[in-house]
């Protein structure tokens, strides 16, 4: 039933925490998942720096950024400057090339507050890594959700249980947020033998659940056979993220940047280090630079950290 159960790595970032999930070194992906992180859950007292991201480049991947609490700014170069809020849908795809950064608010940084939330790549697949860059946002509202018997679900992007986000995947796929009351049982999307995705996992991003015999806390992933098809109950009040898809085939990822070719990866490298990808309007004063490290396929990147040499 369980094929693998990864603990999310924690990584003090100067007063905030992320937990990295993906890549793994026994799982670098779940379906076209390719990076996720728990950022947070932290408490930021009023004027203390919660994210503060410069502008750093992307390609061959999409963006997705969901909070349960707090806000970010974001700010890319096709223009686009957004506030991100709990429940929201941030959905950016890089494609050939995208700029952005990711910012507290001065004023909500005056004030302080909580930051708790989770951050996904999603590979693009062989035909859509050079495909234009786009930007969409989706209020809370604007997402398919179903509430019942002390069940959340909002589907956050993809196809599953017979609906569909409307952020726009460019492969098979499905990311769901799932709040659960105690003793609620569930269960995920159908696996490979009935019909359903390939691949799929759960994580756990606060309380406890349990699936099948056994119990999983806060900062687990709990990778499902292909074929599973197990019930989740909840033995605490519980946030789950549900993901998974089809396979979009191997990738290398170098920083933030995701190809199926090193080739494409030294293209970026050279790009942004030789300035030719513009920095976003709203935000172009500073930048992260390349960093020194040698490339090396298949290197784990970092989270979303102001450190000057860290991917981001």
């Amino acid at each position: 039933m369980i094929e693998l159960v990864i603990d999310a790595r924690r990584k003090d970032l100067g007063g905030f925490e992320v937990g990295r999930v993906l890549p793994f070194h026994s799982r670098r992906m779940v379906g076209p998942f390719i990076f996720l992180d728990q950022m947070g859950p932290a408490e930021f007292a009023p004027g203390a720096t919660a994210i503060d991201v410069r502008p750093h480049p992307h390609i061959g991947l999409s963006t997705l950024t969901y909070l349960f609490e707090g806000e970010i700014m974001h700010h890319d170069n096709l223009g686009y400057d957004q506030a991100i809020r709990p429940g929201e849908v941030n959905w950016m795809t890089a494609g050939k090339g995208i700029v952005h950064s990711e910012r507290t608010d001065p004023l909500k940084k005056s004030k302080g507050g909580p930051m708790h939330g989770m951050q996904a790549w999603v590979a693009l697949p062989d035909e859509a890594e050079e495909m234009d860059p786009a930007f969409h946002h989706l209020g809370e509202d604007a997402q398919p959700a179903y509430e019942n018997g002390g069940l959340f679900a909002r589907l956050i992007a993809g196809e599953a249980y017979g609906a569909k986000a409307a952020v726009p995947v460019s492969s098979p796929l499905f990311y769901i947020h799932w709040e659960l009351q105690p003793g609620v049982r569930t269960a995920p999307p159908a696996g490979k033998g009935a019909g359903g995705m390939s691949e799929r996992a759960l994580y756990v991003a606060k309380g406890s659940i349990e699936v099948g015999d056994r119990t999983f806390h806060e900062g687990q992933m709990i990778v499902l056979e292909p074929a599973a098809e197990p019930t989740i109950k909840a033995l605490t009040q519980a946030t789950v993220m549900v993901l998974g898809g089809e396979p979009v085939g191997e990738r290398l990822i170098w920083w933030n940047f995701v190809a199926s070719s090193q080739a494409r990866i030294d293209q970026a490298k050279a790009d942004w280090k030789a300035g030719r990808m513009s920095l976003p309007h709203a935000d172009d004063l500073e930048f992260i630079p390349l960093p020194d490290e040698p490339a090396k396929a298949q290197a784990e990147p970092a989270s979303v950290t102001p450190k000057p040499t860290d991917p981001v």
